[in-house]
């Protein structure tokens, strides 16, 4: 209150030893006064002069915002320079369908119309009689004509590193080099696996029961039975991914499980990678891990930080291997015949680590791909 105070005195003060110099004129004829441009002083430090606008130039500013092409009563060439109507107009004569599926609002029927109504009628001569095809008002006219003078840019394709999912660090020659991979993935109670060569073809896709996981005491004997059973099992190949888990080591509720991960993984890294008797010698890892966030947000099976069921996607995969030409994935007739029914909604047969283990060879080629795009 005490500054509201201060502030009108103040006016009263200059309005009665200044005349007409305070913030009102006074009023000719009757009238009511008449604000007009004054700078007012801060009441606290009497230094900062903000200035009041007038009437004129609040009005000016709010009529020079008006955007006069959306009025319907105005002809949308006088809407335009020439330079611009002939750009629109070049447009909307030669394009075809697909090139104005990327104007906004011309997708689809509209642009079909478009079409069909130049080779009607003949080419557009004016903008006013673009509004004469059909689903094309004056204002969607004028949105595709401001889209056509201001197209979208499209976003640049960010590029994958490498690092962001495949550890350790590798030179890309080698990865691309390779002729075959196989994934493999740690499960509770199993280890699966996918054989998988450069050209996209399944070789050797299985499961195998590990009965001393998670059982008792953890007995690192009985671990090495089983792991050692897979590995006689498995294929040859120029590199063995390994899965790495997302499990956080602060959610303390599945630390039994993690500690099982992390030792099947140390495992398969101990036997599978090679002795060289040479720390200096140029030879790539055999063993790498890829991160399963980056799997799941590769085929969109991410919920926030939770990964869901790659069951779907797996089926999907194995029935465009069988009706398309060029399939994501090649299936041999053998494993679509034993596995057709493993994936399905509600079945028992715990597929998830089947599943898991080719959508980590799926994503590996498929990455690896788009990071030397």
């Amino acid at each position: 209150m005490w500054v509201a105070r201060r502030f009108l005195s103040s006016v009263a003060q200059r309005s009665q030893y200044a005349g007409q110099s305070g913030l009102f004129r006074r009023p000719q004829h009757g009238c009511l006064p008449e604000l007009e441009l004054r700078y007012l002083q801060c009441t606290c430090c009497w230094r900062s002069r903000v200035p009041v606008a007038g009437f004129e130039t609040l009005n000016a500013t709010i009529s020079s915002t008006s955007e006069p092409c959306k009025e319907d009563n105005r002809s949308l060439d006088a809407c335009y320079t020439s330079e611009q109507r002939d750009a629109i107009l070049q447009l909307l004569n030669t394009a075809t369908p697909s090139e104005m599926a990327g104007v906004k609002l011309l997708r689809g029927r509209k642009s079909l119309n478009v079409v069909e109504y130049r080779t009607k009628n003949g080419p557009f001569k004016t903008l006013e009689s673009v509004v004469n095809v059909p689903l094309l008002k004056h204002k969607s006219a004028v949105i595709v004509f401001n889209s056509i003078l201001n197209p979208v840019k499209k976003e640049r394709k960010v590029r994958i590193q490498l690092a962001k999912f495949i550890r350790p660090e590798v030179d890309r020659s080698w990865l691309e080099d390779a002729t075959s991979i196989v994934s493999l993935i740690c499960g509770t109670n199993k280890i699966a696996w996918a054989h998988v060569d450069r050209g996209m073809t399944v070789l050797d896709w299985q499961q195998v029961e590990c009965p001393n996981f998670l059982r008792g005491t953890y007995m690192a004997s009985a671990y090495l039975n089983d792991v050692s059973t897979v590995l006689a099992l498995l294929p040859s190949a120029d590199f063995y991914i390994i899965e790495k888990s997302s499990i956080s080591v602060q959610n303390t509720a599945l630390f039994p499980v993690m500690a099982h991960m992390r030792t099947v993984e140390a495992m398969l890294f101990a036997l599978l990678e090679p002795r060289n008797s040479s720390p200096e010698s140029n030879i790539p890892p055999r063993v790498l891990n890829m991160m399963r966030t980056a799997v799941g947000r590769h085929f969109g099976l991410m919920v926030g930080e939770s990964r869901t069921s790659g069951a779907q996607t797996v089926r999907q995969l194995m029935t465009e291997s069988v009706t398309q030409k060029l399939p994501r994935i090649n299936f041999p007739p053998e494993l679509l015949v034993k596995y057709r029914n493993s994936f399905q909604m509600g079945s028992r047969r715990g597929g998830e680590e089947l599943c898991d283990a080719l959508l980590q060879a799926v994503a590996f080629y498929e990455l690896l791909s788009e990071s030397s795009s």
